[in-house]
């Protein structure tokens, strides 16, 4: 994607405004984009949050979001979103009756690769940015979802994602290691100024006019 010329001088206003703050929580330019952090701070929210505002300025966003799934305020999964097509399917299930188990629940490895796999290859096929939630230890239960997220990585898009915290893989080893890769922790403190910083990394990051 290609910005026109108001959008980048809208961006090289944005830039000058938040430099400062920027280099306090991220280094210099990076093409993949990941958040990480303790369960139930806040990762999904930050990054949907982002992609709203990436969406509103135009930019084309897929891939896919997992978000924790309750019935009565208690969490009975986690729910996949392609956030191209809009299709749902579930990632795992405490009812769920067959699948590798991760603690109480089933990962559902046919809706992970129909829904979330096709969403990430999807994605890096036709999206100006790439979402992967998350990296993590259900998600790797699936061989097709580690192919599609090495495509995402050492594609050439913009790769914006949550990697698990305590996830010890040779994939996540891999990733964490490339130089184009910047990880930073979400917490209670940074949160809610996260959105507005990673977007206008991503923004930053992606191809100008």
């Amino acid at each position: 994607m290609r910005l026109p010329c108001f959008q980048c001088c809208w961006l090289e206003s944005i830039l000058e405004q938040q430099q400062t703050y920027w280099f306090s929580e991220w280094d210099s330019m990076k093409r993949l984009l990941f958040l990480t952090g303790t369960p139930g701070v806040g990762k999904t929210t930050v990054l949907l949050k982002t992609v709203e505002k990436l969406k509103l300025q135009g930019v084309s966003v897929g891939g896919m979001i997992s978000r924790e799934a309750r019935i009565g305020g208690e969490r009975v999964g986690f729910e996949i979103l392609d956030l191209m097509s809009g299709n749902r399917g579930w990632l795992a299930h405490v009812e769920g009756k067959e699948g590798p188990r991760v603690g109480k629940y089933r990962v559902n490895l046919e809706d992970v690769d129909l829904v979330g796999v096709e969403a990430v290859l999807d994605a890096v096929e036709s999206a100006d940015v790439v979402v992967v939630d998350e990296v993590g230890p259900m998600e790797l239960c699936s061989e097709r979802f580690r192919v599609a997220v090495r495509r995402a990585v050492e594609g050439e898009l913009v790769v914006v994602g949550v990697v698990h915290w305590k996830a010890r893989d040779r994939l996540t080893d891999e990733v964490k290691k490339r130089e184009d890769l910047e990880m930073v922790e979400v917490t209670g403190e940074n949160r809610e100024d996260l959105p507005r910083i990673l977007f206008g990394k991503v923004v930053e990051a992606l191809p100008k006019a």
